[in-house]
């Protein structure tokens, strides 16, 4: 487990204020309108406090998988709070720790204003705050954020923003250029069924291989994106469009069917205990030639001057029988907890963050794409023009890599990402059933229950289907999910 690392500065503090360093919501929004009317130009309203407050924030976010991330982060959120006398604390958990580190927090009622999220935290609703005035402003500022994003921090039941996204992260296949052109695929599978093909033929051509498809079946998070991306492609998934359970299908069962052959055949065992770093070092280790993941083990390679670096490419969904679809491999979500001591704060940094995020992307290394496109265009672009501009300017930076890409190209097809990934609970939103789901792994369960013969196929998907509509009714109880009419 990553070890824990904490960052903290202080900063004078600033004059004004409330008793208690709040102020409503009605009179939060008008300030602002108040102001932009005044001076014509955007503005969100940050309420002043007294000398004799001191003025924290506490943030908690993952080790990020591309370093430098990171190493950028830390140092803007701290000069963020010197410029506004706040003394911020920035912690960081391993993305294994995200979960438990939350339902930690919420348990003590105490912990951290401002809480990353790697997936979307809808089963977290109760315990957050609703920010639909930040997700506003934000689309105000830069354009509508993108749909999936949308998906990913709305409910659209309860109507509440439980909470605030700067980026999103696309999962494109990853494989060894130099090994799949030796077996008859110079560009890489383009179809679930090309991985089965090219895999027996990787086995017999290349035997120190050990995993000639490296797709987990274990409880991760890189398993949960790719077993939903399995299924979706086959035309099954958890839930309709309308919320109600659909897993028990004829869909569902061929899906799985799939999953447990390239299991026997392509893969190993290993694979049921993977976790989200697994995938990358057996790329780069060359006991993979196809992981299906972000770009995060490219760059670490690259980082690394290992030789494998050139010869990883990439390419998009892989098409099924129905369809052609890939989760997004992380939805970055941020929430400010109902117990939060300094949510006023937590939500400027957020909106200064979005402000920033070309710099943000880029210090990803390109690995964060922007929930709000416009927020990467150029600053002196009109308002209505930055969603187009920002999206000219993301496809340059892909096509044209400026972090040492052989050939400068390599990324191009991740241009059109937003076309073939999708939200946790696709067709329909990522509601708090289907967090809980996601959070418990009942998806790779299914498919490594099968694979390894613990369960037939059938039984796998009808034991699933019914622990999945147990968690729709529980949430639907508490008026936070729709539908009910579950097969």
């Amino acid at each position: 487990m990553e070890e824990e690392r904490r960052k903290s500065t202080g900063a004078e503090v600033s004059p004004g204020a409330g008793e208690d360093g709040r102020i409503s919501r009605r009179e939060f929004l008008r300030k602002a309108a108040v102001t932009t009317a005044v001076l014509g130009m955007p503005y969100f309203y940050v309420p002043k406090y007294s000398l004799a407050q001191q003025r924290t924030l506490r943030i908690l976010t993952w080790s990020h998988f591309v370093p430098a991330f990171d190493e950028w982060f830390d140092p803007f959120a701290q000069r963020w709070g010197r410029e506004r006398g706040v003394q911020v604390t920035v912690d960081h958990i391993s993305f294994a720790d995200i979960v438990p580190r939350a339902n930690a927090e919420v348990a003590a009622q105490q912990g951290h204003d401002l809480f990353f999220f790697l997936s979307p935290p809808s089963a977290f609703e109760p315990h957050v705050l609703d920010l639909r005035d930040i997700n506003q402003e934000a689309e105000r500022r830069y354009g509508p954020m993108v749909p999936l994003v949308r998906k990913s921090v709305y409910n659209p039941n309860s109507r509440k923003y439980y909470g605030f996204s700067d980026n999103w992260v696309p999962d494109p296949g990853d494989y060894l250029k130099s090994v799949w052109t030796a077996v008859g695929y110079p560009n890489g599978p383009s179809t679930w069924d090309d991985l089965i093909r090219a895999g027996n033929e990787i086995k017999r051509r290349f035997p120190e291989i050990q995993i000639p498809i490296g797709i987990g079946f274990s409880q991760d998070i890189d398993s949960n994106m790719a077993t939903r991306a399995i299924l979706w492609s086959f035309g099954a998934s958890i839930q309709d469009a309308n919320e109600n359970v659909v897993l028990n299908s004829e869909q569902t069962i061929r899906a799985v069917e799939y999953g447990v052959r390239l299991f026997r055949e392509c893969m190993n065992p290993a694979v049921l205990s993977w976790n989200a770093a697994s995938n990358n070092q057996a790329l780069n280790a060359r006991q993979t030639a196809y992981i299906l993941n972000s770009i995060s083990a490219y760059r670490t390679a690259q980082d690394n001057r290992l030789p494998v670096a050139d010869d990883i490419w990439f390419v998009p969904a892989l098409r099924g029988p129905a369809a052609r679809w890939a989760s997004e491999h992380v939805m970055g979500v941020w929430a400010i907890w109902r117990f939060a001591r300094s949510p006023d704060l937590a939500k400027e940094f957020l909106l200064h963050l979005v402000d920033n995020y070309r710099d943000a992307v880029l210090a990803s290394k390109l690995y964060n794409f922007p929930s709000f496109m416009g927020s990467v265009a150029d600053k002196r672009v009109p308002a209505a023009e930055k969603p187009e501009a920002g999206r000219r300017w993301l496809r340059a930076a892909l096509i044209r890599d400026p972090f040492g890409s052989n050939p400068p190209d390599k990324l191009r097809v991740l241009v059109d990402a937003e076309q073939w990934s999708t939200n946790i609970g696709h067709p329909g939103p990522a509601n708090p059933a289907e967090g809980e789901i996601f959070d418990t792994y009942l998806i790779p369960d299914m498919f490594a229950q099968a694979a390894t013969g613990r369960l037939s196929v059938r039984e796998a998907v009808q034991q699933t289907h019914r622990r999945c509509v147990e968690i729709f009714r529980k949430w639907r109880q508490q008026g936070l999910v729709g539908g009910g009419r579950d097969r």
